[in-house]
């Protein structure tokens, strides 16, 4: 009998993973007929390139985005930047400080530099 023993992911798996998931997310919207404009069909490369770079935000784009993609499809890209500019990777490791999981090293030293902070100190909550 298989005997599968659950590990916690570690800060750096649980940050791909989760950016796996929000394109995921991204390329079934943007692929949606309502996301855009007219009789324009996007392909599902065209809307995993789009939501790749949008939650990578990076900003390259296959089609022009004012004239392609309706206010629905606009919408989505916007969330998709918010998303991975700033707010899922601060979400993530708040959420690791405030379940007081401990952190290694290395996984330390990812977050201090995803969130740009001078020193490891300012990634800790005070007691």
């Amino acid at each position: 009998m298989i005997q599968f023993h659950r590990h916690p992911l570690s800060l750096p798996k649980t940050l791909t993973l989760g950016f796996l998931m929000i394109i995921l997310i991204g390329t079934v919207l943007l692929s949606l007929p309502v996301a855009t404009r007219g009789a324009h069909a996007t392909s599902v490369l065209d809307a995993l390139f789009t939501a790749t770079s949008a939650t990578c935000v990076t900003g390259l784009t296959l089609v022009n985005t004012a004239l392609h993609w309706s206010a629905f499809g606009q919408t989505v890209i916007l969330f998709l930047m918010e998303i991975g500019g700033l707010g899922f990777m601060t979400f993530t490791v708040m959420l690791f400080l405030f379940m007081r999981r401990r952190m290694r090293l290395s996984t330390r030293l990812l977050a201090q530099e995803s969130l740009n902070l001078e020193n490891l100190s300012h990634l800790t909550l005070s007691n």
